[in-house]
């Protein structure tokens, strides 16, 4: 699943912008504090299997998203990790929000009550700084039927911290534009091989109404730091734009970052889909599924749905890299990932379990038992190799490897950053920070507000954020 975490609540409407900076001030460097890296946000509740902490010594305990790749996992561990190891894994399982939350907790607490968890590449260069997971490095030495070398080298940049690699991917995405090509042949249009952002609105100008109320692209309005500006910020970095530079100087209301903002909500107010304030991933992708919309830009993981057998609109699509104006490439990077946590009394047969799900083994298995379209992609370079996966995934496999092979985690922009991520700035305050600044630059896309007035609360939101770091760098 993409990175489509859910907005804090909002801001009061109706607050002075002195008093609402005061509270999301405070929200803002409340959320720096070590025990509450709370990654995730407040979710509905969730439902799990598994008797924690118990099994004796030949058991684990794993805390998991329920995401559809997960739950296809839980389905064969039995039958084949414990059958092969005589391992028994006792799951937990949650929604994302949830999960995201219970992890912190559990692993901030270093009760060593779950084994294994799923993190992101978000949390896991956070959680490796704070010690609360353990490095994998003498177990990938030892494990040479694992292959770290055929992981994707952007994945395994992305999981480690300080040299050392901290979790193991289970599968990954990046972002790509995708577009219909009969709609765009019928117009005369021919996609550029590596479009740039111009090039893209002048294209959605172009088909805005090829067909009975079709829209010329679709792009994520709804607030969040993972909704909004997942695609937003990879927009700003090739824009020439950043959050902070690299001695934590916040740039939200810089004019790159303000160049980039306002040429978005000026493209989805001009060509945009229906209802684009409230529109994330999933609107979107059931906006180009429909026919609602001629073009999208998001993740790689869509394009699954869209070649879909059940997909009214399969075998329509093409795929280009994500849009550029000054940078080569400009696509994110995301994966659910494993990772160990250091209290953890059973560090072997958690390295055990992580090396089965994130092997090839498992995808081969996967393919074979419920089909191609299930496995866990976007990790290892031999899946883009494999005549099987191919098959069902030819029209989107070279884009998505090129795309998250092009991505560089460390390096994603004009400038130096103080800290890794593409769509995102890792670290423990960029939640907050990124979900407030996307509600105002969503009333922005809504006609509320100016895209200025919502960076200028940005900068100050920011500002807040700049000076804790600067004060521990001594700068």
């Amino acid at each position: 699943m993409p990175p489509t975490e859910s907005p804090l609540e909002p801001n009061d409407p109706v607050a002075p912008r002195h008093t609402r900076h005061h509270r999301r001030r405070g929200r803002v460097l409340a959320a720096a504090t070590a025990t509450a890296v709370s990654i995730g946000l407040t979710g509905c509740a969730g439902w799990g299997g598994g008797s924690v902490g118990g099994g004796g010594a030949d058991s684990i305990d794993v805390l998991m998203v329920n995401n559809p790749q997960m739950v296809d996992l839980q389905q064969l561990t039995a039958k084949h990790f414990t059958a092969e190891t005589g391992i028994r894994v006792n799951f937990t399982v949650l929604p994302e929000n949830d999960v995201r939350d219970k992890i912190s907790q559990e692993f901030s607490s270093q009760a060593g009550q779950y084994d294994v968890a799923t993190l992101s590449n978000f949390e896991i260069p956070i959680y490796a700084k704070a010690k609360w997971i353990a490095p994998m490095d003498d177990f990938i030495a030892k494990d040479t039927a694992f292959d770290q070398g055929d992981i994707l080298k952007p994945m395994t940049t992305s999981l480690s911290s300080e040299g050392k690699v901290y979790g193991q991917p289970f599968y990954g995405e990046s972002s790509f534009l995708m577009y219909r090509k009969d709609v765009l042949d019928a117009k005369g249009i021919t996609m550029p091989a590596k479009p740039t952002w111009q090039e893209v609105a002048d294209i959605a100008a172009k088909v805005d109404g090829a067909q009975p109320g079709m829209k010329g692209i679709c792009l994520r309005g709804q607030p969040g730091w993972g909704q909004l500006f997942a695609p937003l910020t990879t927009v700003v970095n090739t824009f020439g734009g950043t959050w902070f530079e690299e001695d934590w100087t916040p740039k939200v209301n810089a004019p790159e970052f303000t160049e980039a903002v306002q040429f978005y909500v000026d493209l989805v107010r001009k060509h945009g889909e229906n209802g684009a304030p409230q529109a994330g991933f999933t609107e979107c992708l059931n906006n180009l599924v429909q026919g609602n919309v001629a073009m999208w830009y998001d993740a790689t993981s869509a394009a699954g749905t869209l070649e879909a057998d059940d997909s009214p609109t399969k075998g329509k699509f093409g795929y280009a890299p994500a849009p550029v104006v000054k940078t080569d490439s400009a696509g994110w990077l995301y994966a659910w990932s494993w990772s160990i946590q250091q209290a953890s009394a059973k560090k072997d047969n958690a390295w055990k379990f992580i090396s089965w799900a994130s092997s090839k083994e498992y995808e081969q298995l996967v393919g074979e038992e419920l089909g191609w379209t299930r496995v866990p992609a976007g990790k290892r370079a031999s899946t883009y190799e494999n005549p099987k996966y191919l098959e069902v995934a030819k029209a989107f496999a070279e884009p998505t490897r090129s795309a998250i092979e092009n991505a560089d985690p460390t390096n994603p922009g004009a400038q130096p950053r103080p800290a890794i991520g593409i769509q995102f700035v890792d670290i423990p305050e960029f939640p907050d920070l990124g979900t407030q600044v996307s509600q105002d630059v969503s009333s922005a896309i809504a006609g509320k507000t100016t895209v200025k007035e919502a960076l200028d609360k940005g900068q100050d939101l920011a500002e807040d954020v700049a000076e804790r770091y600067q004060k521990r760098s001594g700068s």
